[in-house]
C-alpha cells in the first residue's frame, strides 16, 4: 500500500512537471506574434542563432499581446517607435543587414551615457520637465565591477537565461533587442539602435519575415517598449538596376530618348556586403536595334540609336564567384546536354560539390538559364567557382530631338530716351535637330552662379531652326546668358558672357560678346609686345622689301579681324542674315 502511494505521488509530480513544461512559453510563442511557425522548421541553422524552441523567461521578460493596455504605460511621456530597415534584396551567399532605430517621444533624447533625458532646447508649452532624466539608468546600476554586478543583479541575462556578454561599455547598453526569423532567434544588448547581419547561405530563396522586440531596463524586470517587423528577400539573381542618361534629354524617367545622340547605360549592382568583390563580372548588351551583342567588363556602356522607334534593351550580367572546393564524388557523370551540369550544394562552409567528374567545363554565358547554373572545379587557377546571373530588360523610345544650339550673332537695339530705360539685345540663335517649341533665357551674374532673371516663351518655327530672342538689361555690366531651346522630348543649352555698356537712357549702347580666354590672350600679347618694344628698340633705316610688305599686310589683316570679333557693332551686317526671323 505504501509503495502504491509512492507511485501515485511520483505520477502526480511527473504530470505537474509536464503541465508546467507545456505552460512555459517558448521563443516561437513570443516572437511569432500569432503567426504560424511550423513552416520554418526545415531551415538550416544560421551561424550564431538559436532555435526558437528554447524556453522564454516570462518573469524577467513579460510578454504582452497587441492591444494590451499595459503598452500605454511602458514608457514615460509617450510612445517609443522601433524603425526596422534592411539592405535587402540579398544575393544568396551574401550577408543581409538589419538596423533597428528607436524613435523616442518628442523632447526626449539619449545622452552620452545612454540615459534618456529631456531635451531642454525643445520648445513645447504643454510639456513640463520636472527632472532632467526620463530614465537615469546610470543611477540604477550599482557602482561596482562586472563580477559583483552580475552576481547581485539578475537583470544581466537574456530571456533564454544566457548572461550578457561582457562589453567595455556594458553600462551603456540598457536595451535588449531580440531578432527572430526562419525559426531561429538572435539576442543582443545595445543603446538606442542595434545592427545585426545574417549570412544567407542557409536561408531559403524568396521572401522572409524578420521580427524584432525591444525591451528596456527596469527595476525588477525588463519592460517591452516596441516591436517591429519587415520583409526581406533572398534571391539567386544578381540584384541590379540600370541608370539611363543622355545629353539634352528632357526627362530620363519617361524612357524617351533622342536619335543620333549617345545614351549612357550605367549598371548598379546591389551588393552592400561586398560579396562580389573578388568575382569576375561581365556585361552582355543587346540594344535591340540589330547592332548585335556587346560584351564588356565595364558597368558603363554607351550606344547611339540612328533610327526612330521602340527598341527592347536586354542586359545579362554574369558573376564568376570563387568558392572553396569540395571533394569530387566518385559517381560516374550523368548524361547531360553540352555545357550543362548538375550540382549538390553542401551547407557546411558554403562549399559546392559536383556530381560530374573533377574537371567541369562551363560556357562563359548560359543565357537560357535564369538562375546560377554551374560549378567549375580544378580550373587552371586551382579554385572552384559559382556562376550567378542578373538580368535587366526595358523598352525605350527613340525620337527626333534638339541636338545643339548656337548663338551666331548678338546685336544691341538702338533706342531713344523716350522709348525706355532698358538696354535691349537681340540674340540670333540657330539649332540642329528637331524644331523647338519653347525658348528660355536665364540671365545670371558673370560667374553664372546667381540667377537674376528667367524668361520663357513659346516659339513657332516652321521652316528652319533660326530665331531671334530679344532680352532687356536694366543696367550696364557683365552678364552670363543661358539660352535653352526645347521641345517635348529634348532641350539644348548654349551660353554666352556679354558686356552691356552705356548709361541707362542713352541713345546709343554697345553690346559686346566677350570671350574671357581671348580677352586675356589679347591683353597678354599687347603687354609682351610693349616689353619687347622697349627692350629691343633701336634706330634702323627705313627699308621695305617685298617680303616685309607681305608680312605687314598680314599683320594688319590679323588685327582687323581681332577688332571685328571684339567690336561686331562697328562692322557691316552679314548679308545672309538680312532676312531676320521673327523676334521672341
Amino acid at each position: 500500500m505504501k509503495g502504491l502511494c509512492l507511485l501515485l505521488l511520483l505520477g502526480v509530480l511527473l504530470l505537474a512537471e509536464g503541465v508546467l513544461h507545456a505552460a512555459a512559453k517558448q521563443f516561437r510563442d513570443v516572437m511569432s506574434h500569432g503567426r504560424s511557425s511550423s513552416h520554418v522548421r526545415s531551415h538550416k541553422k544560421l551561424h550564431g542563432w538559436s532555435p526558437d524552441q528554447n524556453q522564454w523567461n516570462e518573469k524577467l521578460y513579460p510578454f504582452w499581446e497587441k492591444g494590451d493596455p499595459r503598452w500605454k504605460d511602458c514608457w514615460r511621456g509617450g510612445k517609443v517607435v522601433a524603425r526596422l530597415t534592411s539592405d535587402s534584396p540579398a544575393l544568396i551567399g551574401s550577408n543581409v543587414t538589419f538596423t533597428v532605430t528607436l524613435q523616442f517621444p518628442r523632447c526626449q533624447k539619449e545622452d552620452n551615457d545612454s540615459n534618456i533625458v529631456y531635451d531642454r532646447n525643445c520648445r513645447n508649452d504643454s510639456s513640463d520637465f520636472p527632472d532632467q532624466y526620463v530614465y537615469n539608468w546610470t543611477k540604477w546600476i550599482d557602482d561596482c565591477g562586472w563580477e559583483n554586478c552580475t552576481s547581485n543583479n539578475t537583470h544581466n541575462v537574456f530571456p533564454d537565461g544566457r548572461p550578457f556578454p561582457h562589453h567595455p561599455g556594458w553600462r551603456r547598453r540598457n536595451f535588449v533587442y531580440l531578432f527572430h526569423t526562419v525559426g531561429q532567434y538572435y539576442q543582443k544588448t545595445g543603446g538606442s539602435s542595434a545592427v545585426v547581419s545574417i549570412n544567407t547561405t542557409n536561408i531559403t530563396l524568396g521572401k522572409q519575415m524578420m521580427v524584432v522586440s525591444v525591451y528596456r531596463r527596469g527595476h525588477r524586470a525588463y519592460v517591452p517598449v516596441a516591436t517591429a517587423s519587415g520583409i526581406y528577400v533572398v534571391t539567386d539573381q544578381i540584384p541590379l538596376y540600370v541608370n539611363l542618361s543622355q545629353k539634352n534629354d528632357r526627362n530620363a524617367s519617361d524612357s524617351v530618348f533622342i536619335k543620333d545622340s549617345p545614351i549612357t547605360f550605367d549598371v548598379k549592382i546591389h551588393d552592400p556586403s561586398h560579396y562580389l568583390n573578388n568575382s569576375a563580372i561581365s556585361y552582355k548588351w543587346d540594344y535591340g536595334d540589330g547592332s548585335g551583342s556587346f560584351i564588356s567588363n565595364s558597368p558603363i556602356s554607351t550606344h547611339t540609336y540612328t533610327l526612330q522607334g521602340n527598341f527592347s534593351l536586354n542586359l545579362t550580367v554574369q558573376a564568376i564567384i570563387p568558392v572553396p572546393c569540395g571533394p569530387a564524388t566518385p559517381t560516374p557523370p550523368l548524361p547531360t546536354l553540352p555545357g550543362a551540369t548538375t550540382q549538390n550544394s553542401t551547407s557546411a562552409a558554403n562549399k559546392t560539390e559536383s556530381t560530374t567528374p573533377a574537371i567541369t567545363t562551363i560556357p562563359p554565358y548560359n543565357l537560357d538559364s535564369p538562375t546560377s547554373a554551374g560549378v567549375m572545379e580544378d580550373t587552371p587557377d586551382g579554385g572552384c567557382h559559382i556562376y550567378r546571373y542578373g538580368h535587366y530588360k526595358t523598352t525605350i523610345s527613340i525620337v527626333e530631338g534638339i541636338l545643339q544650339v548656337n548663338i551666331i550673332q548678338m546685336t544691341s537695339v538702338q533706342m531713344t530716351v523716350a522709348q525706355g530705360e532698358n538696354a535691349l539685345v537681340d540674340f540670333v540663335v540657330t539649332c540642329q535637330g528637331s524644331l523647338p517649341t519653347d525658348a528660355c533665357t536665364i540671365v545670371s551674374d558673370p560667374t553664372c552662379q546667381v540667377s537674376q532673371n528667367v524668361v520663357c516663351d513659346p516659339v513657332e518655327v516652321t521652316d528652319q531652326c533660326l530665331l531671334t530672342i530679344r532680352r532687356a538689361f536694366n543696367e550696364p555690366g557683365t552678364y552670363c546668358v543661358n539660352i535653352t531651346l526645347g521641345d517635348d522630348a529634348s532641350q539644348a543649352l548654349t551660353s554666352a558672357l556679354i558686356s552691356v555698356n552705356g548709361a541707362p537712357g542713352s541713345s546709343s549702347r554697345t553690346v559686346e560678346g566677350v570671350l574671357i580666354a581671348s580677352g586675356f590672350l589679347v591683353a597678354f600679347v599687347i603687354i609682351v609686345s610693349l616689353l619687347l618694344y622697349k627692350r629691343y628698340k633701336e634706330y634702323k633705316p627705313i627699308e621695305r622689301s617685298a617680303k616685309q610688305a607681305v608680312n605687314r599686310e598680314g599683320l594688319s589683316v590679323y588685327f582687323n579681324n581681332v577688332k571685328a570679333v571684339l567690336f561686331p557693332g562697328n562692322n557691316e551686317r552679314d548679308p545672309l542674315l538680312k532676312s531676320k526671323p521673327g523676334i521672341v
